[in-house]
Order: C-alpha cells, then sequence, then structure tokens
C-alpha cells in the first residue's frame, strides 16, 4: 500500500476548502437523498455544473460526498414516511417504517447512521487493500480485453433488470446510437446528424445525463404530485439501547462484506445490496417471522450494505474507468468533462486523485455519522417543503446547467427531448441505467473494438487469444443466461404451486 500516497491524500482533504466541500456536500446530498423520486444520481447530474472550473480533486470530494450523503438520506424518508428517497433504500422501509409506527423511530434513524458508518468504513479498508493491486492488474488488457470488459458491464446491467430483460435491451440500443452521432473519427462520414452541423461534434452525454436525470424524474414528478402521502411519523431520542446493538451487530458485520462485493460488480449497486443482505438476515435468524413487522436487524443490514456498495463501486470506476452503476456513470461523465481519466493509469499519474477520494470517503462518513444523529430534526424539515415549490427550482437549476456546458441555445432541446425521453422510459417502467451506461462506454467500445480487428487483420479470434478475454466472454455468456434461468426457475415454481 502506498502510505505516502494515503498521507498526501489526507492533508489534501484537510485543505480547509475540502473540508467545507465534505460539509456542503454531505448536507446537500442528505436532502437531496430524502426527497422521493430524486436520489443520488439525479443530484450529482443537477450540480455537474457548479464543479465548472473547479480542481478536479475537489470536484471529486464533492460528488463523492453527495453521493454518500444521499445514500443516508434516502433511509430518512423511508423510515418517516414510508417513501424511499430512491431504490437502495426500498429495503429501509419493510422494518424501518414498522418500527417508527411502533414510536421507535429515533432508534430506527441511530441503527441506520451506525450501519451506514460500519459499512461505510469497512468498505474504505476494502478499497485501499483492493485498488492498486486491481489497477495493476488492469495494465495487462489491450483493446479486446476492454471492448470485452465495456460489453460485460452493459450485458450485466442489462441482465439485472429483472422483469425488464427486453426493456434493457432497447435501452441499451438507444443508448449506443446516441453514442455514434456524429463525425466518425476514422472514416470522417457523418452518422445521425441530419446534416446539421450543431450535431457534427455529437450529443454532449452531460447534457443527455440531466436529462434523462433531472429533467425526466421532474417531469414524472409532476405526474404524481397529488398522490397523497404518508403522514410523517414523530421520532424520540435518537439513539439505541443495548438490546438493540445485540440484535442488529452481526447483522452489521455481515452486510458490510455482502455490500462491497455486490457494489464492485457491474450493474449491481445499492439497491441489490440492500435487497440481498435483508434475504439473507432473514434467512439466517432464528425468528424471521419478526421481519416486516419492526426487526431492528431487518434494518439494519440493508442500510449497511447499501453503503458498503456505494465505495465498493468506486473500485471499477478508478481502477479500470468502468462504472458499475447509474450514478458511478453520471460520475465517470463529471470525471471526464473535469480532465481526470479513471483507469488503471491513474494510480500511476494522478495517485493524489484516488488517495484524496478514499479519505474523503472515511471523513464524509464519520461526519454524515454525527449530522444523522445530531442534526435529524434540521433535515427533517425538509420533508414538509411542497413539491411544488422544489421542482421548479431544480428544473430551474437543470436548464441552467445545461446552457452553462457549451453556451449553445440547441443544448436546452436536446435538455428538454431527452428529459421527455426520461419521462416516457419512468412511465413505460424501461431501465435508465442500460441507456447511461451505454452512452458514456459506447465510444469507447467501438473504438476499442475496431482496434483490436485492425491488430488482428480482421479475425475474431482476438477476442478469445488471452486467458483474461477469454473469461471474460463466459462472464457476458453467463450474464445473458442468468436471467434466463431465474426466469424458468420461477416458473417452475408457480407450476409446482
Amino acid at each position: 500500500m502506498d502510505f505516502q500516497g494515503l498521507l498526501e491524500g489526507f492533508l489534501t482533504v484537510m485543505r480547509p476548502e475540502n473540508i467545507l466541500y465534505v460539509v456542503f456536500g454531505g448536507f446537500l446530498g442528505t436532502i437531496v437523498g430524502m426527497l422521493p423520486g430524486l436520489g443520488p444520481a439525479t443530484a450529482i447530474a443537477v450540480l455537474i455544473p457548479i464543479t465548472f472550473g473547479m480542481d478536479p480533486i475537489s470536484a471529486l470530494i464533492l460528488m463523492a460526498t453527495i453521493y454518500y450523503g444521499a445514500m443516508y438520506g434516502g433511509s430518512l424518508s423511508s423510515i418517516l414516511i414510508n417513501t424511499p428517497g430512491d431504490g437502495s433504500a426500498v429495503a429501509a422501509t419493510f422494518d424501518g417504517y414498522q418500527m417508527a409506527k411502533q414510536g421507535r423511530a429515533g432508534q430506527a434513524i441511530a441503527i441506520t447512521a451506525i450501519g451506514s458508518l460500519i459499512g461505510g468504513a469497512f468498505a474504505v479498508f476494502g478499497f485501499i487493500l483492493l485498488a492498486e493491486p486491481l489497477a495493476s492488474f488492469a495494465l495487462q488488457f489491450g483493446p479486446a480485453e476492454y471492448f470485452l470488459l465495456m460489453l460485460f458491464t452493459l450485458s450485466a446491467v442489462v441482465s439485472l433488470s429483472m422483469g425488464n430483460i427486453i426493456k434493457g435491451f432497447i435501452s441499451m440500443g438507444i443508448g449506443l446510437i446516441i453514442s455514434t452521432v456524429g463525425i466518425d473519427l476514422q472514416s470522417g462520414v457523418d452518422r445521425f446528424t441530419f446534416d446539421n452541423v450543431l450535431l457534427s461534434d455529437g450529443i454532449d452525454f452531460l447534457v443527455v445525463i440531466i436529462g434523462i436525470y433531472a429533467v425526466g424524474e421532474i417531469l414524472y414528478n409532476y405526474l404524481t404530485i397529488n398522490n397523497p402521502i404518508d403522514q410523517k411519523t414523530k421520532y424520540g431520542k435518537v439513539w439505541i439501547s443495548k438490546q438493540d446493538w445485540n440484535d442488529s451487530k452481526w447483522a452489521m458485520f455481515r452486510a458490510s462484506p455482502i455490500g462491497f462485493l455486490i457494489g464492485i460488480l457491474p450493474g449491481a449497486g445499492g439497491s441489490i445490496a440492500s435487497l440481498m443482505s435483508y434475504t439473507t438476515e432473514k434467512q439466517l435468524s432464528k425468528n424471521p417471522e419478526k421481519f416486516g413487522k419492526g426487526a431492528i436487524e431487518g434494518l439494519a443490514a440493508p442500510e449497511t450494505a447499501n453503503n458498503s456498495a456505494a465505495v465498493g463501486a468506486f473500485v471499477p470506476l478508478l481502477t479500470m474507468g468502468i462504472p458499475g452503476s447509474g450514478t458511478t456513470a453520471v460520475m465517470l461523465g463529471a470525471l471526464i468533462m473535469l480532465g481526470v481519466k479513471p483507469g488503471p493509469l491513474l494510480f500511476e499519474n494522478d495517485p493524489n486523485v484516488v488517495w484524496s477520494l478514499i479519505n474523503a470517503l472515511f471523513f464524509g462518513n464519520i461526519f454524515l455519522f454525527l449530522i444523522n444523529i445530531f442534526m435529524v430534526g434540521v433535515f427533517v424539515k425538509v420533508l414538509d417543503i411542497p413539491a411544488r415549490v422544489l421542482l421548479p427550482i431544480i428544473l430551474i437549476l437543470a436548464f441552467i446547467g445545461a446552457y452553462t456546458m457549451n453556451y449553445v441555445i440547441v443544448d436546452f432541446y436536446i435538455l428538454l427531448i431527452f428529459g421527455i425521453v426520461g419521462l416516457i422510459m419512468k412511465v413505460l417502467d424501461f431501465p435508465i441505467a442500460p441507456l447511461i451506461l451505454a452512452v458514456i462506454v459506447g465510444s469507447e467500445m467501438e473504438q476499442n473494438f475496431r482496434k483490436s480487428i485492425v491488430a488482428s487483420k480482421g479475425s475474431m479470434d482476438i477476442f478469445f487469444s488471452s486467458p483474461i478475454a477469454i473469461t471474460l466472454v463466459c462472464l457476458i455468456v453467463l450474464s445473458l443466461a442468468y436471467p434466463i434461468y431465474m426466469s424458468y426457475r420461477q416458473k417452475k415454481r408457480l407450476k409446482s404451486q
């Protein structure tokens, strides 16, 4: 381990301006995470323009703490109003809201903060141990291996769209088409520009991200603005008893590695990590009938796992330049815009970026734990702000952000188009993550495919020419076969009933 790099990263994070970004990002992320329907990806997408002109390390610290804060915030609305801020907080409603109805909201909020701290701290140490060896391993990758790795990432994301596999493929296809708009760098031929010179340079993927995530989500929230929201539950003292700790400690220690390992996998993310931890804990419990009725271990496990997964998702992002989720895909886009190219050479060329992020994640975790214990009353008041006031403000920020990227009016139209596309996808239940990932990695994937074909003089054997390539091909096949197998099992189980 690079102890000098770790120390330099610590000193970078301790600069006054970076401490301020940790605090600001933590507050902002928690607030946005609490707002139903928004979540960390939308928060980062809307706030990308704030990072223009910032030092890349400071920008990364800000975005990482917003991401982290949103993971904390999502659970507060799950516990108090039975409405998760985003997908990874859904499992917190199962037992968290039941605890709140039983007058134990304070204990539920406290165990969420404690579990998130333990899961986050475990994952930071896992990151320190795994990131450098993985980056060194990634140096063995050539164009063929990178093409297959990106293909595996896309196939994994699509295959995890359980029940929506065809929609997942359609979403990915739309994303790949968007990534090809503009002049072909090798042949000079216009592709999908419709003779419009403004499209010659392609479509800025950040405008697509803001349109799909921010504008699309806001339009969707307008459709459901009159839906009744559950009465907010009161909370008492925010802490746990010794019995609560004994009931939940092993659940948190088991959920930490589960969340971290799932976070590393492409496409998995916090939603799957939290649900898998919840299911595991229920299966191991001596009293599984308590789950869903206010079992504190049923809340501790998923909340620990989703924070651990959030840190784990940074491992493939920084070591290979492969985003593992929609949120890290948004962050990858922002990093490229800031001139930082994630990948194995990042550890050699700019190690301070990585070590500063690791330190920021660790101290951000501690800071978020403290504010979620001692300042929960301030955050809960956010839930009283009417959506009719909040949504227009976010919409204006999205349009300002899109315009300030290139200062061209056409981006307004592109933003609006993709906002409507995002709304349609949401209404028709199309998964968004495959589209966003395809838009970001599509161009790079195409270039690596072409380099591979040129190097092999047109032979496809290059994709089976190394153990890494063969392993990746096997993983692609397995990721595509997995949903088919699960569908078969489900049908078989239904027939047997």
